[in-house]
């Protein structure tokens, strides 16, 4: 396992089809960009696989046609972005969550890679972790971990699902209900 201050280095391995933890604006998170990374993702975290994954990506013009924005989605783009905001949209026929975080290292890392499919750098069940530390002793098998310090925040995004016909809270987390009125 690497350990990298260097988002252009990490962006590299994740091209190759590695796994990357990085900071957030939350908590440390793992990142992959092609199906095969993905897919160690799920084997790394014991995760199920019908729990979907994050797209992240450093702005949302980055998401392209991946995504569908109503005005309420933008509306909620321009308010909590880049922030702890995970916003489920549709996407063709399915749904997607997505989310542009707020830490400079992570956001560095979106703009050399290109959009991620990202998760929580933990065990699944397990609590959040919050230093590259943590994840190299508790995830060996990522390929790096891009060092950014403490995670400025241990409590995850907030979700808000917005493909029905008014916004649905998944999640409450970093960002308070009562602070989604729009």
């Amino acid at each position: 396992m690497e350990r990298l201050t260097d988002a252009a280095r990490a962006a590299q391995i994740l091209r190759d089809g590695g796994v990357v933890a990085f900071p957030t604006d939350t908590v440390y998170g793992l990142a992959a960009v092609t199906d095969a990374a993905v897919r160690r993702i799920y084997e790394l975290k014991g995760r199920d696989e019908g729990k979907p994954l994050v797209l992240m990506a450093a702005e949302p013009e980055a998401f392209g046609d991946r995504i569908r924005l109503s005005p309420v989605a933008l509306r909620y783009m321009r308010r909590f972005w880049p922030g702890p905001l995970t916003l489920v949209l549709a996407a063709g026929g399915a749904t997607v969550g997505v989310r542009v975080p707020a830490h400079a290292l992570a956001l560095a890392l979106l703009r050399a890679s290109g959009p991620a499919w990202t998760t929580s750098a933990n065990r699944s069940g397990f609590p959040d972790m919050t230093t590259a530390d943590e994840v190299t002793a508790e995830l060996p098998g990522v390929d790096a971990v891009l060092d950014g310090g403490r995670a400025p925040g241990g409590t995850p995004s907030t979700v808000l699902d917005l493909t029905g016909p008014r916004p649905v809270v998944l999640r409450e987390g970093a960002i308070p209900i009562s602070d989604l009125a729009l």
